[in-house]
């Protein structure tokens, strides 16, 4: 003992506590660690390998009182009851952010220092998360174990799966609290709380148009570049944006999912059944600046402010 800490004879660290050094002496001595009878796998204590043993069984020994949902660990339970009573214990001391688990700060607190260092061996590209390149790396191999049971679409990571699925069941958990409007994934409500504050984040290094999404920076960046990675595999058609070529592709398939409520018309995209439903209710919101005139569809004021321009060019 020197001082207040205990120091190990073989390498010299300091421990404030005699158990500690206890616990680290044993991996100077590796015929006294405790190694898994499946994958050799070596522990300095035996309940850590007990615990491991369970990524083996598959044993979940812990249950949560409030869903039901098992755990292998009691550390992780008493994670997961954090989701339940909102607890976020863990304090970002830059900008006051509060997180649920040590480990979501220490990730968030790269954000701030800009450190990235976990970097991709095919491409170089960097991250800040071990598992942000883990999902990157699949990016690479094409690699997507996680299959939708219902249309069997396949996705790289569990939680877009998950997000996913609500697509189907239609579920919606995560509720703006200015506008009620609701979301299914706790991203997209992210994003749609900037259209309240107006806080727009992403800025394009080309033109500074500003985003309140890092997604829809990723697109506009298209229109300099004149990148279209999705093609149509009928007609070999190119878009910039995936949402375009689903849509383009009803044009094939002549799928009209969108339907009126009133008068059982169907359309292939959304945006067109709600220009449709204007000639329904007589909603006109697209206003003419010039002589106010109003319009169901924005198109259609485009096309009357070019009334205007040839006017004015007339009068010259």
């Amino acid at each position: 003992m020197a001082g207040n800490s205990w120091e190990c004879y073989a390498c010299n660290k300091t421990f404030i506590k005699k158990s500690t050094l206890s616990s680290h002496r044993r991996v100077h001595h590796v015929d006294r660690l405790f190694e898994c009878a499946v994958c050799q796998k070596k522990f300095t204590h035996r309940g850590s390998l007990n615990r491991h043993v369970r990524s083996h069984t598959g044993e979940k020994p812990f249950e949560c009182a409030v869903c039901y949902k098992k755990f292998s660990e009691t550390g992780t339970l008493r994670i997961h009851l954090r989701t339940h009573t909102g607890e976020k214990p863990y304090e970002c001391t830059v900008c006051n952010k509060m997180w649920s688990t040590a480990s979501h700060l220490r990730s968030h607190l790269k954000t701030h220092t800009g450190e990235k260092p976990f970097e991709c061996a095919v491409c170089d590209k960097k991250f800040s998360q071990a598992s942000s390149l883990r999902t990157h790396l699949k990016t690479h191999t094409g690699v997507k174990p996680f299959e939708c049971t219902v249309c069997s679409k396949k996705f790289n990571e569990s939680g877009t799966l998950r997000i996913h699925l609500r697509t189907h069941t239609g579920e919606k958990p995560f509720e703006c609290t200015v506008c009620s409007k609701k979301f299914n994934g706790s991203g997209h409500l992210r994003i749609h709380l900037r259209t309240h504050t107006g806080e727009k984040p992403f800025e394009c290094a080309v033109c500074s148009k500003k985003f309140n999404g890092s997604g829809q920076l990723r697109i506009h960046l298209r229109t300099h570049t004149g990148e279209k990675p999705f093609e149509c595999t009928v007609c070999s058609k190119k878009f910039n944006v995936s949402g375009t070529l689903r849509i383009h592709l009803r044009t094939h398939t002549g799928e009209k999912p969108f339907e009126c409520s009133v008068c059982n018309k169907m359309f292939r995209q959304a945006s067109d059944l709600r220009a449709h439903l204007r000639t329904h209710t007589g909603e006109r919101p697209f206003e003419c600046t010039v002589c106010r005139e109003k319009f169901g569809r924005e198109y259609t004021l485009k096309t009357h402010l070019k009334t205007h321009k040839s006017k004015e060019k007339e009068a010259l």
